[in-house]
């Protein structure tokens, strides 16, 4: 050390200022109510920037692992094959060099086609909705996050448990918009069960497109929910489909009915997104001991085919079109048969996957998900535990990021609220740290003596505002404060904010002539599917 550095340094120690004294602690109920306000009033526009993931990319396999775990995946496609229902998807495998089998609609795929499949895919793209500042970028070591999606009954602590339905649609899409960390909105948050089965899906559509600014996830239910999504979209962005299919701005969710089979209506839904250059998520859906063997490696190579077979398929329709591997396994409880989600095992098939996917250079979508039959602890650490597989796995994409219960089967309100706390916790830790002279803040060290406190040095003050995550949920008080506040749990926080959200939603702006043109759209087509059963 020199010399005017041991001089300073005694100076330091000998005389410290004023601000480094020790003084009692201030401000009270009063400011930590004032400062909860603030965390409430600017959560939803902390997340603006697209957030990289610095975490994402853990190996809990090796890599020799990881190959007996690919080949078990090919000589599954290669000798049991994979069931598709439609006659068009099996044509399409035969004319490039697959096995059909008409009578049982097994194809069966050799190793040649996936790895030439693979070659197309894109390793990152982005989808553009209305405001294109909204971009959902997807690959390379991004994070996102949507909104549940599919549950046909919903929760909130002031009405209770009831079927879905449009109110109930519109304030889930306006509580996605109220926060930045939900990125898109996914297939359905809530199933608006009132409406007619063959058309609300064009009810959904516009609500999304009208109450957010956001991409969405289109339904595949064969190729008129599919083809209505994208000239949906098109028309909020002053475009044509043509247009679209160069600039996409939707993605669908393509389920394999496991074991092994695909059923038609799903492969019509990925044959018009893939045609018209929309993103595919390839997701099997399988629970150990139920749809899948009950160990994970065999449970993640079953789900690995399945995905390969409907990954090969969008690249013969289009090579070069957009799509995600997506991977959804956990298991059930073999006591009861019902499914579980958080589990150790879940966490694992969702990491394994997650290499899986950078072997094969795709993006990756994973899902947020718990079994609880309400929001509450369990909700929590088993919606936590699946978010840390999601982080480490490397997803891009966290589907159900907000609002999931019941294994898929309901959309809370105060579960988004919550989901949405930990998704930006989550994004906070995962982004990356900033190592640099002002970081390091040694001016700082040496201001303050041994035994001293850095409330009032000048390097704390000057980012007194914007230091360290504010929760949005969190009650940060003691115990006195928080009983003479009311003695609220975190649920029954979570009911505020909802609540509070709701009534300062602001309705994103479209050009008048784009709304119309939607709602003649939605008339139009509503006529046209009236007595079509889809």
């Amino acid at each position: 050390m020199s010399a005017a550095s041991a001089q300073s340094g005694a100076k330091s120690d000998a005389e410290p200022s004023s601000s480094n004294r020790r003084t009692a602690r201030s401000g009270g109920r009063s400011a930590r109510a004032a400062q909860a306000k603030k965390a409430l009033a600017t959560a939803g526009r902390a997340y603006t920037k697209p957030r990289r993931n610095t975490v994402g990319g853990l190996d809990i396999v090796s890599a020799e692992a990881l190959e007996q775990i690919h080949d078990a995946s090919l000589h599954i496609l290669e000798n049991f094959g994979i069931e598709f229902m439609a006659q068009d998807a099996r044509d399409t495998f035969v004319r490039a060099g697959g096995l059909a089998d008409d009578e049982t609609g097994r194809v069966r795929l050799g190793r040649d086609m996936v790895e030439a499949a693979l070659v197309t895919c894109p390793s990152y793209f982005e989808l553009t909705p209305r405001n294109p500042e909204r971009k959902l970028r997807l690959g390379e070591n991004f994070m996102n996050f949507t909104l549940v999606a599919g549950p046909p009954s919903v929760h909130d602590e002031i009405k209770g448990r009831r079927s879905g339905g449009m109110t109930d649609y519109v304030d889930l899409v306006k509580l996605a918009q109220s926060f930045d960390v939900i990125h898109a909105v996914g297939n359905q948050p809530v199933a608006p069960m009132e409406l007619p089965a063959n058309t609300r899906h064009l009810d959904t559509y516009y609500a999304n497109l009208r109450y957010t600014d956001r991409s969405f996830h289109a339904s595949a239910i064969g190729e008129e929910r599919a083809l209505d999504a994208i000239d949906m979209m098109a028309i909020s962005r002053g475009m044509t489909r043509e247009e679209l299919r160069e600039d996409p701005s939707i993605a669908t969710v393509i389920s394999v009915n496991s074991p092994r089979k695909v059923d038609g209506a799903m492969t019509d839904g990925l044959r018009a997104m893939a045609t018209w250059g929309q993103a595919v998520s390839i997701t099997p859906f399988c629970l150990m001991g139920a749809m899948a063997p009950i160990s994970v490696p065999a449970a993640v190579a079953q789900s690995n085919a399945e995905a390969l077979a409907c990954i090969v398929l969008t690249q013969l329709i289009n090579p070069g079109s957009p799509v995600l591997y997506g991977s959804y396994i956990s298991n059930v409880d073999l006591q009861s048969g019902a499914p579980a989600f958080g589990t150790p095992e879940h966490v694992q098939a969702t990491m394994i996957a997650g290499q899986l996917a950078r072997r094969y250079a795709l993006p990756y979508r994973a899902s947020n998900a718990c079994a609880s039959n309400i929001c509450d602890a369990q909700a929590a650490y088993e919606s936590m535990n699946a978010l840390w597989a999601c982080a480490l796995g490397g997803a891009h994409l966290i589907y159900h990021g907000a609002g999931w219960l019941e294994g898929g089967l309901q959309a809370s309100y105060e579960k988004v609220i919550l989901d949405v706390e930990m998704a930006q916790e989550m994004v906070e830790t995962c982004s990356p740290v900033a190592v640099n002279a002002e970081a390091l803040a040694l001016e700082a060290v040496a201001g303050v003596p041994p035994g001293g406190h850095y409330f009032g040095e000048a390097h704390t003050l000057a980012k007194f505002d914007s230091a360290f995550y504010k929760p949005l949920v969190s009650d940060l008080t003691n115990h006195e404060n928080w009983l003479d506040a009311g003695g609220r749990t975190a649920t029954e926080r979570c009911t505020d904010i909802w609540q509070r959200k709701l009534r300062e939603y602001e309705e994103p702006a479209m050009p008048a002539d784009r709304l119309e043109a939607l709602e003649a759209f939605m008339i139009k087509r509503k006529e046209e599917l009236k007595d079509l059963y889809i």
